[in-house]
């Protein structure tokens, strides 16, 4: 990373003048040579002194979206943004590697929330600047893009990708007025067992967004352990199965169960086939920027035509 000196900075000006700040942050200048379309793209000046790493793919994928350059991504099978191809890999976002990311010498390092109880003591023994990310609802979501957006001189792009987000949730309500509310029941599933996800989770959240009304209320919590027989009772019109972590193996674990476990072929949704998994690169633990496609998948399961 460029030291602060004034006679790197005098050449970097020099630079920005000639040529512009490059996309990536890399690079202090570009070719001069270049289409007229590129010369008029807008310059901005990124700071050399950010360097900012992501823990979870849903912040990288939102980093990505406001254009924001990173020195650490998260170990994942899923596709990362382009943006950050051959960008150091910190580790599984549960367990990050602490010394990978102590060597590249972030300013800030970005995890969730919903990790915050186990990661925060980590991050304070090894003095390292953390912050969490609230994606626990898409409102929460909504405010975190937004400030991150202020932040780092985003706000244009941030903006942007709410006020998509907003224009969605309009176009939903008016799909469901005047349609009669499902009630839900969402399971979220892990290698091993399962968890019943309360409408104060993310996939939750969702749900309500789409009308269904979820068979857990009043619970100040976003998972429970299940219980199938008051789960019966309740006979919910319709059930979410969640996988999370290893989806395959999480859905052969369900498909067990609802076939050796007797209780559950006496409920309605199980009885009317309308039992759903969820892709799991659309419905993750926390918010992030696949919730429109998630919401018009939730639609088709929650209002069959």
């Amino acid at each position: 990373m460029v030291r602060k000196s004034y006679m790197i900075l005098f050449f970097i000006l020099v630079f920005l003048t000639l040529a512009g700040c490059s996309k990536d942050g890399h690079s202090a200048a570009k070719e001069i040579d270049k289409p007229d379309a590129e010369q008029g793209r807008q310059v901005e000046q990124v700071k050399n002194d950010d360097r900012i790493v992501a823990t979870t793919v849903a912040v990288t994928e939102i980093m990505d979206a406001l254009e924001l350059d990173l020195v650490g991504v998260p170990t994942s099978y899923k596709d990362l943004p382009e943006r950050y191809k051959g960008i150091k890999d910190v580790g599984n976002p549960m367990s990050p590697d602490m010394e990978i990311i102590m060597s590249l010498k972030p300013t800030e390092v970005m995890s969730v929330t919903t990790l915050k109880y186990d990661l925060e003591p980590i991050f304070e023994r090894t003095g390292i600047n953390a912050s969490y990310t609230n994606l626990e609802s898409l409102d929460d979501m909504h405010s975190e893009i937004l400030k991150i957006g202020e932040r780092y001189n985003r706000s244009e792009q941030a903006e942007r990708i709410v006020k998509g987000f907003e224009e969605k949730l309009e176009d939903i309500e008016k799909q469901i007025e005047g349609k009669e509310s499902p009630t839900v029941l969402i399971l979220l599933g892990v290698p091993g067992s399962y968890l019943v996800a309360t409408e104060n989770s993310y996939i939750g959240d969702l749900v309500k967004r789409c009308g269904g009304v979820n068979i857990v209320t009043g619970e100040d919590v976003e998972f429970l352990a299940s219980n199938t027989e008051y789960l019966q009772q309740a006979n919910p019109d319709i059930i979410l199965r969640a996988a999370h972590g290893m989806p395959d193996e999480v859905v052969e674990m369900f498909d067990k169960e609802f076939k050796e476990n007797d209780i559950w072929k006496h409920f309605n949704a199980v009885k009317n086939g309308r039992v759903y998994d969820l892709e799991e690169t659309l419905f993750g633990t926390t918010g992030n920027l696949a919730a429109a496609q998630a919401l018009d998948d939730l639609l088709a399961m929650l209002y069959p035509q």
